[in-house]
């Protein structure tokens, strides 16, 4: 069988969830930070600036930067107090109605929890980043996605993953999804752009069909590498076709993994016949040490 979301109808759209413009913190204006993204080849980006009463909390309306080939969704990077290591809650809400004007005083898991009730897509920001703890995400009520990659990381403080604190609450049964983004601000001192993506397949490229497509965990994210089907077959073998990697590994609770290693692999399969775990996520690796993820997947699901 076809894991999700390689079994599903349409094509796989290039887009990147989490960034900010002249509106908020940026450097680009949002005219010019659409222009790069389509120009680089992607699909659709989410305009998320910062919801602080410095930037006049802004829930910016894109809708005239989409063309027949480009979309945009509209979000926000939501702020709220207060982390257990006394920060502002940062939360990525992807397909927030225009009218989304919480309580300002609103705490970071209140917050969460509106955008989950206005149909957004929400994933926990950069936790390594900001040293966000278990106890926080445990505080959120409903989120529907941990960001694992994050791009401007890599050079602002050498924090890009967030893989550990994810799979500890896989390993604990939260049956959550995960998301790679740049988080672009356009810094001179860093090149955040292109740095980590999402593909959501869908029919359409409209904001309404992606957006479903996220909340169903119906994409895959990268920082480079293409993953094109992943199967599961009745003797338990998963089978990975993908651009050329180096390595690609099946990973699960704890220390269970599968790993497939060689030079220009575009095919692999792995036996899970002594893979002690009750999900799986699918890891390729290229020779420039790119990497793209699979969504967990859950056996008792399939």
């Amino acid at each position: 069988m076809s894991i999700p979301p390689f079994d599903q109808p349409g094509k796989f759209w290039r887009g990147n969830l989490h960034t900010h413009s002249t509106v908020s913190d940026g450097t680009h204006t949002p005219e010019e930070v659409c222009r790069l993204y389509q120009e680089a080849g992607y699909d659709f980006v989410s305009l998320t600036e910062h919801w602080m009463e410095m930037f006049g909390r802004p829930i910016l309306d894109t809708r005239e930067l989409r063309t027949e080939h480009f979309t945009t969704l509209i979000g926000a990077e939501l702020h709220g107090p207060q982390t257990e290591m006394g920060n502002v809650w940062h939360l990525v809400a992807n397909g927030l109605p225009l009218d989304f004007r919480p309580n300002p005083d609103s705490t970071g898991p209140a917050l969460a929890q509106m955008a989950i009730d206005a149909g957004a897509f929400v994933s926990v920001a950069h936790p390594q980043w900001y040293t966000l703890t278990e106890t926080d995400i445990q505080s959120l009520t409903s989120f529907d996605a941990i960001e694992v990659f994050n791009g401007v990381a890599v050079d602002h403080n050498d924090r890009p993953d967030s893989w550990h604190i994810a799979d500890i609450f896989l390993s604990r049964g939260t049956r959550t999804n995960i998301t790679a983004a740049d988080d672009f601000h356009g810094f001179t001192n860093a090149w955040d752009f292109q740095q980590g993506w999402v593909w959501v397949k869908s029919e359409e490229l409209t904001p309404q069909a992606l957006l479903a497509s996220l909340k169903a965990g119906r994409y895959y994210s990268s920082t480079g590498p293409m993953i094109h089907e992943v199967t599961l077959s009745a003797t338990g073998k998963v089978t990975v076709r993908c651009s050329p990697a180096e390595r690609v590994l099946v990973s699960g609770k704890g220390p269970a993994v599968v790993v497939a290693g060689g030079r220009g692999l575009r095919r692999v399969e792995i036996d899970l016949q002594k893979f002690d775990s009750p999900y799986a996520r699918v890891t390729v690796r290229d020779a420039y040490g790119r990497h793209a993820w699979t969504n967990p997947f859950w056996f008792d699901e399939l």
